[in-house]
């Protein structure tokens, strides 16, 4: 059996998670961390060249680490 997660539902529900904790509890790099995420959702739902080269590059990577956790 085979899972395939979308990067950009799981970077959309990491953003939401994320945005639902306080304002005051949140850091300076947290805030900061949040909007890198932000960014790279919006380039990879982006139709653009760009997008889907990023969007390979990830896809990649999280190929290698799946591939590296499977025994």
């Amino acid at each position: 059996m085979s899972l395939t997660i979308n990067v950009a539902v799981l970077l959309a529900v990491i953003i939401i998670l994320r945005l639902r904790r306080r304002t005051q509890a949140r850091s300076r790099n947290d805030e900061q961390l949040t909007v890198v995420i932000a960014l790279v959702f919006g380039v990879l739902v982006a139709p653009t060249a760009f997008g889907e080269t990023v969007g390979d590059v990830v896809g990649q990577l999280a190929n290698g680490i799946t591939e590296s956790t499977t025994p």
